[in-house]
This record gives C-alpha cells, sequence and structure tokens, in this order.
C-alpha cells in the first residue's frame, strides 16, 4: 500500500492500479486535497509500463458526497469562499483549474483505461470524477446526481461536456438543470452505468473486467482506441479520422503486436503483446503535441 498520500490510497493487484477515495469519516467528502493527490495518481499509473489498467474506488460504504464544504479550516482543504486577489486575477486570466477539473482532465488524456467501481452515493463532484472513466460499474442501490443549481453554482469538471455524449442532451438537461437525484436503475437504462451489482460485489466485478483487459487485450492498441474515440468521434467529418486510422492500420497489422494477436488466436491462448505504453504509442498521434 502506497504512503505517500493523505486522502487516497494507491496500490498494485498486478497489473492493474487501484486508486481508493480514503477519507470514509467524511463519507469521502472530496477535497483540494484529494484533488492534487489523485490528479497524480492517475498520472503515474499513466506513465508506469506495468500497470495496464486503473480502477476507481472508495473506502467505506459511500463513493463520494460532494465537495467537502467545511474541510478547510483555513487551510486551503476544502472549498470555503476566498477572497485571494492572486486566485481572482488567475481565474480571469483562464489560468485558473477548478478542483475536479485537474482530475477529469488527467483521465481524459490517459492512455490506459480506467474502471469506477462505485458504492452508495456519488453526487456532485462523486459523479463528475466518473465520467471520463471507461467503465462505470456500480451498485444496485447507489445514488447519483449534479446538484450545482441547487448550490447555485455550476457543473465542473467539464461534466457538461461528458454527460450529454454518455446519456444524450435531453437526459443530460434533465439531470442537471434540475439538480435532482438518479437512482442507479434509472442511471444504469440512461447509459451511464455499464453494470450494476450487489454492493459487496462491485469492487470484485471491476477487479475482474481489469484483470480480463489486462490479460487479453494490448496496451498499445487500448491506447490508441481510446484516445480515438476521446479527441476524434465528434470530429466535424469521418475524413481525418480515416486518415489517422488507415495510417495507423498500415503501421500496427505490421508491427509485433499484431503478429503475437494472430499467433495467439491460432493458438488458443492469452496474448503476451510486446508493446509498451507509452514508449511505443507512434509520434504522429494529433494530439501528441498537447492537451486537447
Amino acid at each position: 500500500m502506497d504512503t505517500d498520500y493523505e486522502q487516497i490510497t494507491y496500490r498494485l493487484d498486478g497489473r492493474v492500479a487501484v486508486l481508493a477515495l480514503n477519507r470514509p469519516e467524511a463519507r469521502n467528502g472530496f477535497t483540494v486535497r484529494m484533488s492534487h493527490e489523485l490528479a497524480d495518481a492517475f498520472g503515474r499509473a499513466d506513465a508506469d509500463p506495468e500497470v495496464r489498467v486503473v480502477v476507481l474506488t472508495a473506502e467505506g460504504p459511500t463513493f463520494c458526497v460532494g465537495a467537502d464544504l467545511a474541510a478547510g479550516n483555513g487551510k486551503g482543504q476544502g472549498f470555503t469562499r476566498s477572497e485571494d486577489p492572486e486566485l481572482a486575477a488567475a481565474a480571469a486570466a483562464g489560468r485558473y483549474q477548478e478542483p475536479a477539473g485537474r482530475v477529469t482532465s488527467v483521465m481524459h488524456r490517459m492512455d490506459k483505461p480506467v474502471i469506477a467501481a462505485v458504492r452508495g452515493a456519488a453526487v456532485g463532484v462523486g459523479s463528475s470524477l466518473l465520467l471520463p472513466a471507461d467503465f462505470r460499474i456500480a451498485a444496485e442501490d447507489g445514488k447519483f446526481g449534479f446538484p450545482f443549481t441547487r448550490r447555485g453554482i455550476v457543473p465542473e469538471g467539464a461534466s457538461s461536456w461528458y454527460l450529454p455524449r454518455l446519456v444524450g442532451l435531453g437526459t443530460a438537461l434533465d439531470w442537471m438543470i434540475s439538480g435532482r437525484i438518479v437512482p442507479a436503475a434509472e442511471a444504469r437504462a440512461a447509459g451511464l452505468l455499464t453494470a450494476l451489482h450487489p454492493a459487496e460485489e462491485v469492487l470484485p466485478a471491476a477487479l475482474e473486467l481489469a484483470r480480463t483487459l489486462a490479460a487479453r487485450t494490448a496496451p498499445v492498441s487500448v491506447a490508441l482506441t481510446r484516445q480515438l474515440l476521446y479527441r476524434m468521434a465528434w470530429a466535424d467529418s469521418p475524413e481525418a479520422v480515416h486518415r489517422l486510422d488507415s495510417r495507423l492500420i498500415h503501421d500496427l497489422t505490421r508491427g509485433p503486436d499484431a503478429v503475437e494477436g494472430v499467433r495467439s488466436f491460432f493458438e488458443r491462448r492469452d496474448p503476451d503483446f510486446p508493446g509498451r505504453v507509452p514508449a511505443d504509442l507512434p509520434d504522429y498521434l494529433p494530439w501528441a503535441a498537447g492537451p486537447q
């Protein structure tokens, strides 16, 4: 178990990195410190060539009840209002990054798939953190919500970009403008959740999926596919996507991962792909120059 963090935990389960919110006494209320630690941990997992999949979960029966408005105590850890003129100037100049977005932006840029394993309530930032995950496995009695309009603010963590792409614009408008609580069954039917399980089975199901992905998929192929979907699925036309995937298909079909993929298929065994991330990603990807 990693000891470098105070409000999250980081551990390795084979080729799976497990990140857990770790303030169960506060129902995992989200703080500024937690945002820094999560962003660091996701980046750390993404840079580790031995890590193939990341699981995001939480200690205790509740995933996250939202921002901890009372956690600051004058130490800058909560979300109490600040009159800091430097912070105000940074916000006006577009240099300020709010805490949830600090985490979701790292998740968005990742080359490793993320599986969220959610028990109990995931409200406010608790729901926003789930949106950049590739799989969201939740408890049957879970609750979700984006209550920002009920707090006099707006959705954070770029959730107004992610949510309509997952559940459709009409449902996103309903959930975000009303700020109402959404039960797990409704969230599953709308497409927010990948699967529902009894609470005690949520993390085991997420780990089983993570191990399957680690054993049977090529890390370079997964990274490229994830980013093609995130960055190219809403391009103005398919032509730019076709040009890029044509070059990728040309190069990858001649590479060692494709050879191993075909060989393992005929030999009826799990593959042992030699490619590693990020070292073996192509250097001509259009998003390689910086964040998009």
